[in-house]
């Protein structure tokens, strides 16, 4: 059997954002979350219908409260006291739950195993060591700076497992 896990575009990520927050949203290529900010990350483990582990999407804390400010109609400086404070605020995770739950859309295609949101751990609480290995791992990943306009940026990465 043929491997046909792809990785989405960044076009695509780019679009997704765009439609979802309903706002222009800039995409580059970006740094990979490093372990040091795995802490303070917003991630959301993807999983095939066996409940293997497809794909860990990381996005730092800046990235999530902006986005999820940005989806709840919120004005900018609630994603700036989420910041401040070092944590994402419930009704933001709430939002960025959402968000994530359709980033699933870009894991699909057909042909391939079903992919579906299993789990999204927020900030200051455990990634599980076999998540966190594959958020980290190098080969089939993307790495993105993701910009929301009139909100901020901040990393978003994409790691499929091996």
């Amino acid at each position: 059997m043929s491997d046909v896990s792809v990785l989405p575009g960044s076009l695509a990520v780019r679009n997704l954002f765009e439609d979802l927050l309903g706002r222009e949203v800039t995409v580059s290529p970006g740094d990979p979350i490093s372990a040091p900010e795995v802490p303070l990350t917003t991630s959301a483990i993807f999983t095939d219908s066996g409940q293997k582990i497809y794909a860990v999407m990381g996005m730092t804390l800046s990235l999530a409260a902006n986005a999820g400010a940005a989806l709840g109609l919120l004005p900018a400086g609630a994603a700036e006291d989420s910041i401040d404070e070092k944590q994402l605020f419930p009704n933001l995770a709430e939002n960025v739950f959402e968000l994530c739950n359709v980033f699933t859309s870009l894991l699909n295609k057909e042909g391939a195993p079903h992919v579906k949101l299993y789990q999204v751990i927020y900030p200051n609480q455990e990634l599980p060591a076999d998540a966190r290995a594959v958020l980290l791992a190098l080969g089939r990943r993307l790495d993105l700076s993701v910009e929301v306009n009139r909100y901020g940026k901040g990393k978003l990465s994409l790691s499929l497992a091996p």
